[in-house]
């Protein structure tokens, strides 16, 4: 693959914690700055935050991600995390995507929506192709492409990977499971993000690439249309 750290990167939860060069900080604030969003009309925020006295169970880095509240928020916002998720692994640092705040200071005028722990990692940074537990690409998706593949790679929540891809004529319709009524609310915002970072692996393994809803789209029982890359 293009991105070699699609093969190998895993979530990483358990950080030793000790403090970052002061340049090391600086080249992520950097990254941070040069990621490409999905949507670009859609306003963010970024934020790195230090805790200088972190408890074993908590990292002492972390992102928090802010967005404005409008259509396409949570895809954007995986799309982009997973960007700075795959730079961490190229620099030697582990992370994670975490759903509660962490209980540190933001100041963003945007609502909250996702944060993601970093650091050294205290755990392996990385692991075999072979170690992955990922469905089979018969499992979720039909036609051909390679880029379905490092889609396939993917974390989602949960492992849950409940994303579906019809590779068509050069175009890949992406699609997410229809939750039920129960899990509606909160499967709505994490299968969004999930899909935004398989999106983001797409992405890394295009020559080119972008992003939109097609009326001619064909539908799949019992998922949802998401958009199709082009």
């Amino acid at each position: 693959m293009k991105n070699e750290y699609i093969t190998k990167r895993k979530s990483v939860r358990k950080f030793d914690n000790t403090a970052l060069p002061d340049e090391l900080l600086a080249k992520i604030k950097e990254k941070i700055k040069s990621v490409t969003p999905l949507f670009p009309d859609i306003r963010y925020s970024i934020e790195l935050i230090e805790d200088k006295n972190p408890s074993k169970q908590n990292a002492r880095y972390y992102l928090l991600f802010n967005s404005e509240e409008k259509n396409g928020v949570y895809e954007n916002i995986g799309f982009i995390g997973q960007q700075l998720s795959l730079y961490f692994s190229s620099i030697g640092l582990g992370s994670y995507f975490r759903m509660a705040k962490p209980n540190v200071n933001s100041n963003s005028n945007l609502p909250y929506v996702i944060c993601m722990p970093f650091g050294r990692p205290a755990e392996p940074l990385f692991r075999e192709l072979s170690e992955f537990k990922r469905k089979e690409l018969s499992d979720i998706s039909e036609g051909s492409d390679n880029r379905i593949e490092a889609a396939r790679l993917a974390p989602s929540a949960l492992n849950e990977q409940d994303w579906y891809f019809i590779a068509e004529d050069g175009y890949i319709h992406c699609y997410r499971k229809k939750p039920n009524v129960i899990m509606n609310f909160i499967k709505n915002k994490l299968n969004c993000i999930d899909m935004g970072i398989a999106l983001c692996h797409i992405y890394e393994e295009s020559e080119t690439f972008s992003y939109k809803k097609l009326d001619t789209a064909p539908e799949k029982k019992g998922y949802i249309y998401m958009g199709t890359v082009i």
